[in-house]
């Protein structure tokens, strides 16, 4: 059975012998508190806890939870964020809402009260995110202050209730940049375990406005030409996929 075990947004990894990297298939003998078990999509079964304790025998070794997806196969990536935010959830639910009472698991993905009744499921936390075009040949790429690295990626935002997902793009496109766009159109979404959000993609043209920066939340943003664009998001990320979409559109 494989063992999804982190530590301060790390995930714990075991190298093979040809140099890959893959999930531990026991427990590795680490402290932990509130294993839980998930289901994986062919109807099996492992288990993932957290851990306090940092020392791990040889041939494990941790990794950046995001850093994962660069060593880890995409199922093991996608369900190492899935197990990430099922603790992150477990942690954040244990008592109830309405009555105080304390939470048990109910099913592999939902917690009942034992008192009032009440049952709870995760609810990831939806965002839309949308590349901008100028023509074809021009996009525009901003750089948010909560960005860790000097990166260039997309006007983004979470969903507020009462609105469909296209205004939460009109709105925060004009919110964070006061641009009006128009053909807005889907591309696709992503699960962003960090730690409980859904990112939606989205392509947009640009109609008018010049662009005044929401200073709050973005530090730099303008225009780039096709063949000058500045340093990207890592490939990880929808941002990234987004980008490489329309870069891939010939002229």
């Amino acid at each position: 059975m494989d063992y999804y075990i982190f530590h301060k947004g790390k995930i714990l990894m075991k190298k093979q012998e040809n140099g890959t990297y893959t999930i531990p298939d026991n427990d590795c003998s680490l402290a932990s508190e509130n294993v839980i078990t998930v289901k994986t999509e062919d109807n099996g079964e492992l288990k993932a806890f957290r851990t306090t304790d940092e020392m791990v025998r040889e041939c494990l070794e941790w990794c950046d939870l995001r850093q994962s997806y660069y060593h880890l196969s995409e199922q093991q990536y996608k369900m190492a964020g899935k197990c990430s935010e099922l603790l992150h959830w477990d942690e954040m639910t244990k008592y109830c809402g309405r009555c105080g009472h304390e939470n048990e698991w109910h099913t592999n993905i939902s917690k009942k009260c034992p008192n009032c009744g009440k049952e709870i499921w995760p609810s990831p936390a939806p965002a839309v995110i949308v590349l901008i075009h100028k023509g074809k040949d021009e996009v525009l790429l901003v750089h948010a202050r909560n960005f860790k690295r000097n990166f260039f990626g997309l006007v983004a935002g979470f969903i507020e209730t009462g609105e469909t997902i296209e205004e939460a793009v009109r709105r925060e496109v004009k919110e964070e940049t006061g641009l009006t766009i128009e053909n807005i159109t889907y591309f696709g979404s992503q699960p962003w375990p960090y730690p409980l959000g859904l990112m939606i993609g989205f392509n947009a043209d640009y109609v008018e406005g010049e662009i005044k920066l929401q200073y709050e939340e973005l530090e730099k943003g303008q225009w780039f030409h096709r063949d000058h664009l500045p340093t990207l998001p890592e490939k990880l990320s929808i941002a990234r996929r987004l980008i490489d979409a329309w870069l891939d559109v010939t002229p």
